[in-house]
């Protein structure tokens, strides 16, 4: 049976790899995008394989409609990939509220939107994938990257307790989380927020490697379509799904980290029951 690939934020980037992978699989594929002219020249690639849709995953109205348009087309949707997003950098200080709950609205709570929308679908199919794009920021954090890592963290807690309430209905879940891919994110995917100097030199640090990345990334994002259709197929997909050896480095250190602490203050921690003794 021919898989159906749904994915958001398709215009460029990862989502625009993912089509691309998907496409030289024989997959179908639903691309989606709030600009439809950004889509126009994957659409060229493989007509009959790809229907490409105008979706802004902030808008419920829009995600209705392209779930409706994807099911009319292809019959079914077997795996939805939750990419659209972008980043922030900025301290905390530097971020205002107005740019932070923008950020959310789409890295997470469009996510969600989307999911809610195919949940209903892949229940009755009993069958289907929820793959959701987080980033090694998903489970650390650094100086300035406060609010992106905010909004991954929160897809991450989202996803991890939907994986457990899918399970048992045959629907994976799986989050991604990349490293440094030669994706859009480092430039117009990423916004600067504006600097105090009291943080140039630990934000400052961050803004900097963040413009220098851009377009010098190692990660190639074909091979990362490959690797997350590869999870997918496995017998057991892995909750997470680690992409970079940067990301695979970052996420053992800050891993091991924990877990040292965790040893240390165990003792403190564990003596805090409530005494029985009168």
């Amino acid at each position: 049976m021919e898989k159906v690939w749904f994915i958001t934020g398709a215009s460029s980037g990862f989502g625009k790899a993912f089509a691309e992978y998907a496409i030289t699989q024989g997959y179908k594929v639903v691309i989606t995008a709030r600009r439809l002219d950004k889509l126009e020249s994957i659409k060229a690639l493989a007509p009959d394989q790809i229907e490409a849709i105008k979706m802004d995953v902030n808008n419920n109205a829009e995600i209705s409609d392209a779930v409706k348009k994807a099911i009319d087309r292809f019959g079914r949707v077997d795996v939805l990939i939750n990419n659209a997003g972008y980043g922030i950098v900025g301290a905390v200080e530097e971020t205002p509220e107005s740019e932070l709950r923008a950020l959310m609205d789409t890295n997470f709570f469009g996510a969600a939107s989307v999911t809610q929308a195919f949940l209903p679908i892949f229940r009755q199919q009993r069958s289907g994938a929820i793959v959701n794009i987080s980033s090694l920021g998903g489970q650390l954090s650094f100086a300035g990257f406060s609010a992106y890592s905010a909004s991954k963290c929160a897809l991450e807690g989202y996803s991890e307790a939907l994986a457990d309430e899918l399970a048992p209905l045959g629907i994976k879940v799986l989050i991604v989380e990349p490293g440094n891919f030669r994706t859009e994110l480092a430039g117009a995917a990423m916004k600067h927020m504006p600097e105090l100097d009291a943080y140039k030199e630990t934000v400052g640090a961050t803004r900097n490697f963040a413009r220098g990345m851009n377009g010098t990334q190692e990660g190639d994002p074909a091979k990362a379509a490959a690797a997350i259709d590869k999870a997918l197929a496995a017998e057991k997909t892995p909750l997470r799904l680690q992409l970079g050896e940067d990301a695979v480095n970052a996420i053992k250190k800050h891993s091991e980290q924990l877990l040292q602490d965790l040893a240390a203050w165990q003792s403190v921690a564990v003596d805090t029951k409530l005494s029985t003794n009168v």
